[in-house]
């Protein structure tokens, strides 16, 4: 029997919400260059599965769930920060 694996948890930005149910957000990390090592950032994109009704622009905590679809492994857990613009 394997172990459970501990739940992850991701912050980043709404980029869209043009889905039902589902929004993407980018979320920035910092990596250092493999030769060089100069610090670059980088954005990777999550298809999340979303209840509460996010914007673009919204700051969201997204957390590790079971597959939903062909790209869905993410839900929105929170809502860090609204976009105050739209």
């Amino acid at each position: 029997m394997t172990e459970a694996r501990r739940r992850q948890f991701k912050v980043g930005r709404v980029v869209s919400n043009k889905m039902q149910k589902t929004v993407v957000v980018a979320v920035d990390y910092l990596k250092p260059h493999p030769l060089y090592r100069k610090i670059i950032r980088r954005t990777s994109k999550f298809h999340a599965h979303d209840e509460q009704q996010c914007r673009i622009g919204d700051i969201v905590r997204i957390g590790e769930t079971r597959p939903l679809s062909k790209t869905k492994r993410w839900e929105v857990v929170e809502i860090i920060k609204r976009n105050e613009e739209a």
